[in-house]
C-alpha cells in the first residue's frame, strides 16, 4: 500500500457535547469530506463505548482519527485521552483536541497525554468551518492514517 494520496474514506469520531459546534462540524465534514463517515459521541463515556465497541456501539467501526472537545460530561476528556494513548490497541489513532480553551495548562496537559494536535476553536462560523477543513486537509490529504485508510 502506498503512503500517499487522499484517504478514500475515513471514519471520524467527533467527541463534542455542544450541539452548535457539532452541527458546524457536521456541515464542514459533509462539505469537505463527503465520502467519510462521521460518528458523534456527546460525552467521554460514549466516546470510550464507541472506541471499545461496548453497549449500543458493539458494531462501531474503528475511527481513523478522533476530534476531541475538552470539558466533557461523564468521563473527563483528559481521562478519555489518557485511556486512548495508554492502550496499545488504540493508541495509534490520532487524536486532535478541538476546544474553546486557550489555557496553557490545558495545552500542556493534552500534549503530555500524547494528543496529536491541540486547536483552539474560533468563535465565528466561517472560521470554525475553516479550522475543520484544515483538520480534514491534514488528516485526509497530507498524512497517511495508521488504519490503512490511505491509498
Amino acid at each position: 500500500m502506498a503512503l500517499t494520496g487522499r484517504a478514500l474514506t475515513a471514519t471520524i469520531l467527533l467527541v463534542e457535547d455542544d450541539a452548535g459546534d457539532e452541527l458546524m462540524a457536521r456541515e464542514a465534514f459533509a462539505d469537505d469530506a463527503p465520502d467519510s463517515h462521521l460518528h458523534v459521541a456527546r460525552d467521554g463515556e460514549q466516546a470510550l463505548d464507541f472506541l471499545y465497541r461496548r453497549g449500543e456501539h458493539v458494531d462501531a467501526p474503528r475511527p481513523d482519527f478522533i476530534v476531541l472537545d475538552l470539558n466533557l460530561p461523564c468521563v473527563d476528556d483528559r481521562e478519555v485521552l489518557r485511556q486512548i494513548k495508554s492502550d496499545a490497541a488504540v493508541a495509534s489513532i490520532p487524536v486532535v483536541v478541538l476546544t474553546t480553551s486557550g489555557a496553557l495548562e490545558d495545552l500542556i496537559a493534552c500534549y503530555d497525554s500524547h494528543s496529536n494536535a491541540y486547536i483552539t476553536k474560533p468563535a465565528g462560523y466561517e472560521e470554525f468551518v475553516g479550522v475543520v477543513r484544515q483538520i480534514n486537509q491534514f488528516w485526509l490529504d497530507t498524512v497517511p492514517l495508521p488504519s490503512g485508510a490511505a491509498s
